[in-house]
């Protein structure tokens, strides 16, 4: 696990201190080595948690003939297959570590190797012959990759601080990316929160050759159900795909653990672990003691049903609560304003004291339909009949239910059911997921909105290529936005902060297409989520870990921001802070603030997103537009529109 930064320079003028601070900006990434490499048209650098052989693959890595440079993040599973059918075509190998086998296959089969890699990647090759670079991302968006062009030349890096190194880069507020974070929590890419810096998309490739860009695709996410599939026959495959994809992602020359909630996707990979027979486990875990959502006599159990060797983390609001969230908005880069980041961090630590990889269970819920959304989005139907008026008085009824400090408590999801019935039914699924409304957001802008209608995130749903039916179309949005742009991003960030390497094996690109394939009744049955791998399990797991329903890591967040978090929110969140950003209306904010501390609402998560936009605005200097609606204009429209139905 690694990470990698670089840029070209065209004018043949290379600047070797910026090459040098961008890849010290990454070193919590890659701790145990640091490289640069440089020529008069390209500068790159990497830094790496050592792995596989731990003697040697120090990065850059170059070439025999030294013609060709590769930078690598991540984890190729299948790299000593690769690496036995590159031997029988000649090439020979210093290293026993998958980076060299990327470069190798680059060099024998260029942009067609890409489908042969099977892991989580990120990388880089340079080719100084043609002068040409090209980037390349996993899959599923496991490993990031970020872009910025700056005339002909180009930056990328695995963390936006290592292109704010770059004194070119100007630091501009992306309204798009402002516009969907404030409804989803997070920034869906290409997008990001800046100005002319993208992410490179899962499974593309992009190529600089002496200033000119193309860029493609090697693999297609399409959810196409094959109705051939009976329990029988899917549940043999999958116990297959998981026994191989886990016996590969344990594969590592230092110690390695499970992260266990108690779930059953975590379970699951536990299961899978211990049966390949690698000797005693570690598992690690997080636990909220006295606290209803406490998880931990359930992963107590599944660790002692697998003679694991169990830690727990207990989390309590201690007075480092505070210094935590301040961290999180450094090191997460983008403003990720999922507060499931805060257990994330305490897990990361506990593990990385005893372990350096850890397998963790991400992916199945976007992949098998995992959450409670999937049967809201077919409830909904039935209640979207009711003439709107009837609706809006259903809500409106429901909006004076005392708020609770659960959380995530029935009253909420009631609330939020029956505000999201008043949506349309793609805004309503992300909705339900997310924060804001469009028309909640508008209390919001301090100048006019860039949202249009529908919102520009849910393009998605509009492709050619977007599956039919309520199940497949939005799994098919949160696997190529929610899954990579809030899941995946929020583990690389809090478990790189801590080097720690986090391999998903559900994500395992052939588990990925198996259950594209599945009817979506497989998926989700009735109210059964996640069917067929509960099917695969019923006899392998604990009945009592079969039968729970999905908890989910997270903060009380409601109540912490009332509480513990209540002087941090108010220091970050008051009328000079928020004013001087230039984004934000102190009106529509203050309204938020006083909703959420009264108790009229429970807006926590909302309040969440604000809050660290703020900070990370403040943290990386990012300048806002300044324009601004006048104050009688702002004052109006917040009257006529209220920030909660």
């Amino acid at each position: 696990m690694c990470g990698i930064t670089g840029f070209t320079h065209k004018d043949g003028r290379p600047r070797p201190e910026l090459i040098r601070q961008a890849t010290y900006s990454l070193v919590h990434r890659g701790p145990d080595q640091q490289g640069v490499w440089q020529s008069p048209i390209v500068s790159l650098g990497a830094v790496r948690l050592k792995i596989q052989d731990l003697d040697a693959g120090d990065q850059p890595l170059v070439s025999d003939d030294g013609r060709t440079v590769v930078v690598f993040n991540g984890e190729i599973y299948n790299f000593r297959e690769l690496g036995r059918a590159l031997e029988q075509r000649g090439h020979c190998f210093r290293t026993r570590c998958d980076t060299e086998v990327v470069l190798k296959a680059f060099l024998e089969w260029d942009l067609e190797c890409l489908p042969r890699l099977r892991g989580m990647f990120a990388f880089a090759v340079w080719r100084e012959p043609e002068r040409r670079l090209v980037l390349v991302r996993d899959r599923m968006g496991i490993k990031p990759l970020y872009l910025c062009r700056l005339g002909q030349n180009l930056i990328f890096a695995s963390e936006l601080k290592a292109i704010f190194v770059h004194p070119e880069v100007e630091r501009r507020l992306d309204l798009e990316g402002l516009d969907a974070y404030l409804s989803l929590n997070y920034v869906p890419g290409p997008r990001t929160l800046v100005e002319g810096i993208e992410k490179l998309p899962p499974a593309e490739w992009l190529e600089w050759r002496d200033g000119r860009v193309q860029r493609g695709t090697y693999w297609k996410l399409r959810l196409n159900a094959d109705p051939s599939w009976t329990p029988g026959s899917a549940t043999e495959a999958l116990d297959a795909l998981l026994r191989s994809a886990v016996r590969e992602h344990l594969a590592a020359d230092v110690p390695l653990g499970v992260w266990a909630s108690g779930g059953l996707d975590s379970s699951t990979i536990l299961h899978y672990a211990a049966e390949v027979g690698l000797g005693r486990l570690r598992t690690f875990s997080v636990s909220f003691p006295g606290r209803s959502f406490d998880e931990s006599r359930y992963f107590r159990r599944v660790a002692a049903w697998y003679g694991a060797e169990h830690e727990e983390y207990e989390l309590l609001p201690r007075p480092d609560l505070a210094r935590v969230v301040e961290q999180l908005v450094y090191f997460g880069d983008e403003p990720g304003a999922d507060a499931g980041a805060v257990p994330l961090w305490h897990l990361s630590r506990l593990s990385r004291r005893r372990v350096t990889v850890a397998l963790s269970g991400e992916g199945a819920d976007e992949l098998f339909g995992g959450y409670v959304t999937y049967i809201a989005d077919r409830l909904v139907r039935p209640v979207r009949r009711l003439p709107k008026p009837l609706r809006r008085l259903a809500s409106s009824l429901a909006a004076l239910w005392p708020v609770s400090d659960e959380k995530i408590g029935f009253e909420y999801k009631l609330k939020r059911f029956l505000e999201g019935a008043l949506l349309p039914a793609d805004e309503a699924h992300v909705y339900w997921n997310g924060t804001f409304s469009s028309r909640q957001k508008r209390s919001l802008w301090a100048r006019e909105s860039p949202s249009g209608d529908p919102p520009a995130f849910l393009e998605v749903f509009r492709r050619p290529d977007a599956p039919g039916g309520t199940v497949n179309r939005y799994l098919w949005f949160d696997q190529l936005r929610y899954l990579p742009d809030d899941i995946l991003y929020k583990c690389d960030r809090v478990s790189m902060a801590h080097a720690l390497e986090v391999r998903p094996p559900f994500l395992d690109h052939r588990i990925v297409e198996f259950a594209a394939s599945l009817p979506p009744h497989f998926k989700v049955r009735g109210t059964c989520l996640k069917w067929i791998l509960r099917e695969l399990m019923k006899d392998k797991l604990p009945p009592e870990v079969i039968r729970r329903r999905k908890e989910g890591l997270d903060i009380p967040v409601h109540e912490w921001l009332r509480g513990p978090l209540r002087e941090m929110l108010l220091e970050t969140l008051n009328r000079r802070t928020v004013s001087e950003l230039g984004v934000l209306a102190w009106e529509g904010v203050s309204q938020c603030l006083s909703r959420h501390l009264e108790r009229r609402a429970n807006l926590g998560y909302h309040l969440w997103g604000l809050m660290t936009l703020v900070l990370w605005l403040r943290t990386w200097k990012v300048r806002a537009p300044r324009e601004v609606l006048p104050f009688e204009e702002k004052t109006a429209r917040i009257a006529a529109s209220p920030i909660i139905p």
